[in-house]
């Protein structure tokens, strides 16, 4: 097993350390610092966050709930596989819930939250420009992320990151080995059709910047990746 090296988390003052913990490791996993099938141990994790291994087997308990992590017999935490038919039922179900989450929330979007929504997407291209993927990732995240809680009655957030979570492995590997995911800038289309308050047109932007980025692969590029990683 290579060292794990994970991703730099502001801790705020108070943040017990089993959330944070937590919080760093599903940023890890998020991003795709963490490979599919991967194997870890909780040593392992506990060494890297320079951290005891109690706060760890707590946030390594929540992530299986979350489906992030798979634990085998002998004590191993491995992320699990990624397969051609697995992707595909992920990317489809991200559609789903995340158009119902775009349309739910656009009544309650205010122009700040539209003007933050521009912020963010110009920050992501930034990182994407330098060639940052961690940051663009945790960033694209951020743009969805702002949209859909703008929606003081949303209960989706836990399952649309539970998707996430299960993406952010094979997203890190795509991420490596293509060099333009999105051809065209779907975020901006959603940043106009809120400014209109068109709730169809908001759902159509958010279901094309999914499916027509990391969602657009082809089975044989899929394949190809996976093979890449070792799959």
């Amino acid at each position: 097993m290579r060292n794990l090296s994970l991703e730099p988390l502001d801790r705020p003052e108070g943040m017990p350390t089993h959330e944070y913990a937590h919080r760093r490791l599903r940023q890890a996993i998020m991003v795709g610092s963490i490979r599919p099938g991967e194997s870890l141990t909780i040593r392992g994790i506990a060494e890297a966050m320079e951290s005891s291994p109690t706060p760890v087997r707590e946030a390594l308990r929540r992530l299986s709930s979350e489906g992030a992590l798979k634990v085998l017999d002998n004590r191993r935490i491995m992320v699990p596989k990624m397969t051609v038919e697995r992707f595909g039922e992920l990317i489809a179900l991200r559609s789903v819930l995340e158009q119902h989450a775009a349309r739910r929330a656009v009544p309650h979007v205010t122009e700040r939250v539209i003007d933050r929504m521009a912020e963010i997407d110009q920050a992501q291209d930034g990182a994407i420009a330098r060639a940052d993927n961690a940051t663009a990732l945790l960033l694209n995240q951020e743009f969805h992320r702002t949209l859909y809680t703008a929606n003081p009655d949303q209960i989706l957030m836990p399952m649309v990151e539970s998707v996430w979570l299960q993406l952010g492995p094979f997203l890190g590997i795509a991420m490596e080995h293509v060099a333009q995911l999105y051809f065209v800038d779907r975020h901006q289309e959603a940043i106009a059709a809120l400014r209109k308050r068109d709730a169809d047109a908001v759902a159509a932007a958010i279901d094309l910047d999914i499916r027509e980025g990391i969602g657009g692969f082809e089975r044989s590029a899929i394949e190809h990746l996976l093979r890449l990683a070792g799959q």
